[in-house]
Parts: structure tokens; C-alpha cells; sequence
């Protein structure tokens, strides 16, 4: 007889050494770097690009990733409703956000609290740096290379929160459903991190096979277009099914997630409609 829920009570912490403790999230997180870094290396060598870009391009996108993912938690999803409104300017403010208060409590990455949109603007911000100082490509260009990797890193992230049994969906019936254990759930819940692991590989697949069976990015823009549309697309759907984060997105149209993951879609279409426009480089 089939199970028609899986009990899901997996401890976050791999190792306690002491003081010492290792997470598999924080494994995951860095396995999914080391991962990205390798299929981007390749991408470099099959181009002939200098060994000096691709060292710099991994110090840029680790930082802005990790920066970004950390202020992004804090700056969009820790609102919370204060005890009473507070006008200001004549504006009244029914939510508080502790890090605008407390800023240096934004150093406390072991507190927890990390956001992919955030990282996404992390990147996007460390690409431009890294195409003024090191490239001069266009960012296009850099995304175009970079992009492949990251959707494997993706991958490795939702895994890490799956560990940590965080960020899952509504109830569900399906056999396929979690108990998350530790979170006090007592009831079968979607587990998104999973469908956002395949969605990470699926779009990982069709870029890999764009880059090397259809010479893909020698249209400036149409790898980092479907990469939007493939990550932020399906998070935007999957967003349907998953619990909110927090409190405030409760009365919400659409939540936090599917917000944020609005302008990366659009982008996405209008790249890939402008490299579809151009013709191919050599």
C-alpha cells in the first residue's frame, strides 16, 4: 500500500563541531557556486576568453548574490504591522521594517533570511560594475554566460531550503505531499522547493542545448531572455500554490514574489524579441 504523504523531519544542521556548525544550506549554497563557476569556465573556454575574466566575473557574482540575496529578505519581506500607525509628513505608515531601525542587524546573515530576487538584483548590479571594469561587453553579453550556471546554483538552493523546511506550499491531497515536521505542520503540504528545483534544471537543460546545439548566444540578449522567462515565469505560477512569506502579503493580489518576478518576465520578452531583430554575431 502506497503512502499518500511523505513525512518530512530531516535535521537543517549536517555537522556540530563545537561552535563549529555546517548547514546543508550553506553547503548547498556553495555547491551550487562551485557548480556555476565549472559549466561557466567551460563556456569561457570554448570561447577562447581570457582565464582573468572568468576569476573576477566568479568574485563579482558571489558577493553580489550574497549581498543582494541578504538585503532583499531584509528590505522586502521583513514588514511587519505595527502595534499602532505612525504618521509622518503626513503619511500614515500601518507597517515597520526592524532592519530600517537597526541596520547593522543586516550583518546577521546566521540569523537567516535570504531572497532570489534580491539576489537577482545583486548580480544585476555586480554585472554592470564587473562590464565597466573588466569586460566592456555589455551586460547582455555577460548574462548571456553567466545565466547557464546559475539556474544549476538555483537548484542547489531550493534543495538547501527543502533541508531547512522553509518556503513550501498550501495543503495539498496529491501523494507526493510533505509533512514538514519541523516547521509544525501536521498536514500534507505542496512541496515547491521541488518543483522549483525541476524548473531550475528544465531551464538549465533548454539553455545548455540553445548555447551549444544552436550557437544561441551569438544572438546578444536571447539566452539571458529565455533565462527570465524560464525562472521567473514559473516562480511567478508556482507562487499560486506556496504560502506566503509574511503577515503583510496576506490581503495581496498577487504576493511579494510574483511582484518582483513581474519586471524579470517582461524583460525577458523584450530580449528575446530585440536579439530576434539583430542578426547573429561571428
Amino acid at each position: 500500500m502506497l503512502l499518500n504523504y511523505i513525512t518530512w523531519d530531516v535535521d537543517p544542521v549536517l555537522v556540530q563541531l563545537g561552535p563549529l556548525t555546517i548547514r546543508w544550506y550553506g553547503l548547498l549554497w556553495a555547491l551550487g557556486i562551485w557548480a556555476t563557476l565549472l559549466i561557466t569556465q567551460r563556456i569561457f573556454k570554448n570561447e577562447k576568453l581570457p582565464e582573468s575574466w572568468l576569476d573576477k566575473l566568479f568574485i563579482y557574482t558571489v558577493i553580489g548574490a550574497i549581498v543582494g540575496a541578504r538585503l532583499g529578505h531584509c528590505l522586502f519581506y521583513e514588514w511587519q504591522l505595527l502595534p499602532e500607525p505612525v504618521t509622518f509628513l503626513g503619511i500614515t505608515f500601518k507597517y515597520g521594517n526592524h532592519y530600517l531601525s537597526n541596520p547593522w542587524e543586516l550583518l546577521y546573515v546566521w540569523q537567516g533570511g535570504l531572497a532570489s530576487h534580491g539576489g537577482a538584483i545583486g548580480i544585476l548590479i555586480a554585472m554592470i560594475l564587473y562590464n565597466k571594469n573588466v569586460s566592456k561587453k555589455g551586460i547582455n553579453w555577460i548574462f548571456d554566460r553567466l545565466l547557464i550556471g546559475v539556474t544549476i546554483c538555483g537548484a542547489f538552493i531550493r534543495l538547501g531550503n527543502l533541508m531547512n523546511s522553509e518556503i513550501y506550499g498550501n495543503a495539498t491531497s496529491l501523494p507526493w505531499g510533505f509533512i514538514f515536521i519541523r516547521a509544525g505542520e501536521t498536514q500534507p503540504m505542496h512541496p515547491t522547493q521541488i518543483y522549483e528545483i525541476l524548473y531550475c534544471i528544465v531551464t538549465f537543460v533548454v539553455l545548455w542545448w540553445l548555447y551549444w546545439k544552436k550557437e544561441a548566444y551569438k544572438r546578444n540578449g536571447f539566452l539571458f531572455g529565455v533565462f527570465l522567462i524560464g525562472i521567473f515565469g514559473s516562480r511567478f505560477v508556482f507562487e499560486f500554490i506556496k504560502l506566503n512569506q509574511e503577515v503583510f502579503e496576506s490581503n495581496m493580489l498577487l504576493n511579494m514574489g510574483q511582484i518582483l518576478s513581474l519586471p524579470f518576465i517582461l524583460w525577458g520578452i523584450g530580449l528575446i524579441i530585440r536579439s530576434m531583430r539583430i542578426p547573429k554575431s561571428i
